[in-house]
């Protein structure tokens, strides 16, 4: 996917989706390689940016300064001095574990490029902008959607490969029927930035066999009943992903498979409920259930709020899965949508 085009236009506005990170499936890469995710695009929430060009720069929004900062990165690499105003219409709650940081990046990057007229791949938008360094899950999501496996990293990467994302071994669509609850705590907040790093670097020693087993399980089995459209056989392999990960992660988020305990509540009464594809996404504390059909989705979804009415800081959301990516409108002059475009 490039980013820029050959004719600059008045202005943009980008719709890039939340993502699902369901794990990692070799944290200790004895074998060469690290990390390797499995990852889920979801139709919302998402990342709302409008960028125009102006007189002089300007920002607005929730998330702001971080826009700015992609915006001059992305600026710098292009050779380019164009003002902007950006505005952020919404942004992925950050450090929720949803993708927000790599998604808000992306969508600037896209801006820039296209009002510059300037073409930008998206995986060299996202080494620019330092993201992906464990994960092409978020660049996955924002390029294609679906749920996406990547191939982890090089223990000992060559010198020109520091820095880039791991390759994408593997993409195929959320099946249409499927919804995916999701479970938000605005009382917590996920790892991110050096307390992520430092975190990783404590976490203990990961098993030769763990791995094997992790593989196995979305090789052998998440992945051929996604592309059968099995939930429950999805779900069933996912939730034994998460399980593994979430011990062995306890010790790094407060000593639970889950930053939030009322996250895990709701996910354990999910559970109780017939839902085995159940987890929390990266660091959390957003939890999410994968679910067979809109109406199973719905239900689960109203006994979820009438049983937790009573905590304020946890809400519910049930969604579809995104197949397409990022959605890149053109605006003319006047600030009005003129075409979408893939």
């Amino acid at each position: 996917m490039t980013l820029g085009r050959a004719a600059p236009a008045a202005g943009v506005r980008i719709h890039a989706p939340a993502r699902l990170h369901l794990g990692f499936l070799d944290l200790g890469g004895a074998l060469g390689r690290r990390f390797g995710s499995l990852g889920l695009t979801l139709e919302a929430p998402e990342t709302c940016v409008r960028i125009e060009r102006a007189a002089q720069d300007s920002l607005a929004g929730p998330d702001a300064a971080r826009a700015g900062r992609a915006r001059d990165l992305v600026r710098a690499a292009l050779g380019i001095d164009l003002p902007l105003a950006i505005s952020i219409a919404h942004a992925l709650p950050a450090h929720g574990g949803l993708g927000s940081g790599t998604q808000l990046a992306l969508a600037v990057a896209a801006g820039v490029a296209r009002l510059a007229g300037r073409p930008l791949n998206v995986r060299d938008a996202a080494r620019v902008l330092a993201r992906g360094r464990r994960s092409a899950i978020g660049i996955g999501a924002f390029e294609t959607g679906g749920v996406i496996l990547d191939g982890g990293k090089p223990v000992a990467p060559a010198a020109e490969d520091v820095g880039a994302a791991p390759p994408i071994l593997a993409r195929l669509p959320v099946p249409e029927a499927w919804r995916i609850l999701l479970v938000f705590d605005a009382a917590k907040s996920g790892l991110s930035g050096e307390a992520e790093t430092r975190a990783m670097e404590t976490l203990p020693p990961f098993a030769e066999t763990l791995a094997a087993h992790l593989c196995h399980l979305v090789l052998m089995q998440a992945l051929p009943a996604l592309a059968e459209g099995d939930a429950a056989g999805f779900g069933m392999a996912v939730g034994a992903v998460q399980r593994h990960l979430g011990d062995h992660y306890a010790a790094a988020q407060g000593g639970g498979r889950h930053t939030s305990a009322d996250v895990a509540h709701a996910l354990a009464f999910v559970e109780e409920n017939g839902i085995s594809g159940v987890g929390q996404t990266s660091w959390g504390p957003t939890g999410f259930a994968i679910v067979e059909s809109a109406a199973r989705g719905e239900a689960l979804l109203h006994a979820l709020r009438t049983r937790y009415a009573d905590r304020a800081n946890l809400s519910f959301a049930c969604v579809r899965g995104n197949n397409r990516g990022a959605r890149i409108v053109d605006l003319p002059e006047q600030g009005l949508p003129q075409q979408d475009l893939p």
